[in-house]
């Protein structure tokens, strides 16, 4: 089983940046393609990219390709979403799903999911 827990959300302008951490728990991390989703008021689970387990491979959603990029620390289960460019309709609560199978940016794909971390961008 994996435990995961996101961190780094905040309040910022638009234009700014900020960092999201997904700290994971237990020795199988590496074995795990991991993604991340948001979801902002009144809408659905909304998927913002994802990275294969190895850190080889990453995909993205047209709506953040080019402005947020996805790394991961398997040394340090941790994987990391870099947001640049923020912009006011990136406001959600973003979350850090593993899946054993594959990089896929369905969340049903998705075996374990953390608690989620604010992030809003003020216009």
């Amino acid at each position: 089983q994996v435990q995961l827990v996101e961190s780094g959300g905040g309040l910022v302008r638009s234009g700014g940046s900020l960092r999201l951490s997904c700290a994971a728990s237990g020795r199988t991390f590496s074995r795990y393609a991991m993604g991340w989703f948001r979801q902002a008021p009144g809408k659905g689970r909304e998927f913002v990219g994802a990275i294969s387990w190895n850190g080889g491979s990453t995909t993205y959603a047209d709506s953040v390709k080019g402005r947020f990029t996805i790394s991961r620390d398997n040394a340090k289960n941790t994987v990391y979403l870099y947001m640049n460019s923020l912009k006011p309709e990136d406001t959600a609560v973003y979350y850090c799903a593993a899946n054993l199978l594959q990089m896929t940016g369905k969340a049903d794909d998705y075996d374990y999911w953390g608690q989620g971390t604010q992030v809003t961008v003020s216009s």
